[in-house]
Formats: structure tokens, sequence, C-alpha cells
């Protein structure tokens, strides 16, 4: 059975457990026995390469730790899965027994690397899980699982994991769900999991992005588990062991995604009125843009810039001050009104250039 069709079974909590590295051969059994006996996991992750951002970080045990992950799996009686960055990772992992491969983020972001790899594995029969690009850029991300389709690989997954943003106050990796939904519109078919550790880069965090993942319609989950987290030779601080695994997983709620005849009135009812009030946003837009066109039109006459940058300030301020009266976050604030904005500048900077 392909992995797609296993995930669609466990209506949306597939699970993948297991080690972000592979230490040793005690290890990788060890948390293999205790992910077999709560019968929830699905499927073992081991990374047995690990690209790291700096050169003197553990980068994985090699290929001599192939044999370890693949032994505790047909031990516990858990397909394995591990992720590949070139020609080579693919040819061990294979020639090993792995059961599913996966593309790292940092491998999803190059192109050169996604093709090698769609190359490898022409002609053979194994499914693929690829990560979003470290960047958020959903055409990259798409465009790998592409390269995979064309190569003949049909059982493929989607992992997201964040995207990489400096000194974030909360994520190691921003999740910028609005990436993973667009994902979702434009490659309905394919299956999407959530990676909360590497979203998170802690432990206490894990629950809750995993919970938002499930309600967003998410099928599964990656986490990462030890046995012993806090001496994990890499992202020790992401970890969790199985037995805590477990708890976060009882935890979750899964809801309903097909809604019944009598609560899909009361929507339908719901959405009726919120279609009223967007069609009067709209029109309200609409009217906003041509009062823009008028000051394009006096800017121009008058020779007056476009831009007024402490108008602008007192705009955003104001508004932003009132976010908790509102009922709406900084955030949305901050996004509506910047959207609006240039969509404002748009319209002078066409007034005013025209011709």
């Amino acid at each position: 059975m392909k992995l797609r069709e296993k995930i669609k079974e466990h209506k949306r909590l597939f699970v993948v457990a297991g080690p972000c590295s592979v230490e040793s051969q005690e290890q990788v059994e060890d948390i293999a026995k205790a992910l077999s006996t709560n019968g929830k996991t699905s499927l073992l992750r081991g990374g047995i390469w690990k690209p790291r951002t700096r050169p003197d970080s553990f980068e994985g045990v090699g290929a001599i730790g192939l044999p370890w992950l693949v032994g505790a799996g047909r031990k516990y009686k858990l397909p394995v899965a591990t992720e590949v960055a070139n020609i080579q990772h693919v040819e061990s992992a294979l020639k090993a027994g792995v059961d599913v491969l996966w593309l790292g983020a940092r491998t999803t972001a190059n192109p050169f690397a996604v093709q090698e790899i769609a190359d490898a594995l022409k002609g053979v029969s194994i499914p693929v899980m690829v990560k979003n690009p470290i960047n958020p850029d959903l055409n990259l991300w798409i465009g790998a699982l592409e390269r995979l389709q064309k190569a003949g690989i049909t059982d493929l997954v989607a992992i997201h994991r964040g995207f990489s943003v400096y000194n974030h106050p909360k994520y190691r990796n921003s999740p910028n769900w609005e990436i993973p939904i667009a994902f979702m519109e434009k490659m309905s078919d394919i299956p999407i999991i959530c990676d909360p550790s590497h979203i998170c880069g802690n432990r206490k965090d894990l629950q809750h992005v995993a919970q938002k993942s499930l309600d967003l319609n998410f099928e599964g989950v990656m986490i990462e588990t030890h046995n012993h987290p806090d001496k994990a030779w890499s992202d020790a601080q992401q970890q969790i062991t199985p037995e805590a695994l477990e708890s976060l997983l009882n935890a979750l709620v899964l809801r309903e995604t097909v809604i019944k005849k009598e609560e899909l009135d009361f929507i339908e009812l719901q959405r009726r009125k919120i279609t009223e009030i967007d069609d009067q946003v709209f029109e309200l837009l609409k009217e906003r843009m041509r009062i823009a066109d008028e000051i394009g039109n006096y800017k121009r006459e008058n020779g007056i810039v476009i831009l007024q940058a402490e108008h602008w300030k007192k705009t955003l301020s104001k508004y932003l001050s009132h976010s908790e009266d509102s009922g709406l976050s900084e955030g949305f604030i901050h996004a509506l009104l910047d959207a609006i904005h240039q969509e404002s500048i748009n319209h002078q900077n066409a007034v005013m250039n025209k011709g």
C-alpha cells in the first residue's frame, strides 16, 4: 500500500517519530521499541546524514547507521524513513532497505540537488516526503514535488517545517501558515503533515503547533523523539521522550472534516452574513482607491511625491493603538494597512506616471 493511502487511512493523525540523529544501534532500537508499544507511530524516522549550518557540528554517523535504523524498524515492525541530500545518500539508503526517503529544507531550496535526486530515483518505486524550502517560496516547494513527479515518483507527501527568519521571538522557523494553506489549494492531491519540532525548536510549544496543524486539516505530524533528549547529539532542545510523545498525541483533538446537514445550515447562514460584509468592504475599498486616484492627479499637477512618510506613520500608529479594543491582532492590522497602503501607492503611481 502506498504511503499516501496509509496517511488517508489514519484519519488525520499519521505519526512519524524518531530521533533527529541516529547515534547508535542501541539508541535507535530503544526508541523503536518504545514507539512500537504505544501503537500510535506509523513511521520511524532517523537522521543518518545531518546537513548542519556550522562545519564543526555533528553531521550524522553516516552510512554506518543505516543498518541500525533499518534493523530497528524490522525488529519492531515499523517502516523507516531517512533524509537524503544527494545521489550517494539515495543509493546507500535504497541498498540498505530504507522504506521512505525525505528531502530536507536545504535540499528542497536547491533545484539542482532535487533534480539529481529525482534522476537517481527514476524507475524506483518508493515514497518520498518533501519538506518546504528554508525560504518562504511556495513555487520552490511545489517545483521540488513536480521534479519528482516527472521522474515517475507518484507516492509523495509534503512536510511543513516552517521557514527560516532571523531572530524570531517565538519560533525557530516561522510557520507562515498561509504558505502551506496555499500549497493545499494548488496541490490538493498530495497529503501534507506538520513538523512541529523544527517549527518550535523547543519542547514546550510542540502540542500547540501540532494542534493548530490538525485544525487546519493537516493529515499528520512528524515529531523528533529520543530516549534521552537532553543528551541528544543534535537538536536536543526540541526532542521529547516516547512517553512524552504519547501524552502529546493523546491530548490532541481530532475535529470533524465533514460538516453535518444541521451544522451546515448554521454555517451557511453565517457565511452569507460574512459575504454581505465582504461585499461592503470591497465597495469601500473601491471608493478608497478612487479617492487615491484623485490624490495622485493632484500630486502630479503640483509636483508632490507619492509617499508621505509622517502621515503614514500616524495612520499606522492610530489603528495599531486600538488593536486590543478592536479584537484584531497587531500583526493583522499592520498587514492589512500595508496592503491597502501599497495598493494606494500603486494607484497614485499609475496616475502620476501615465503615458
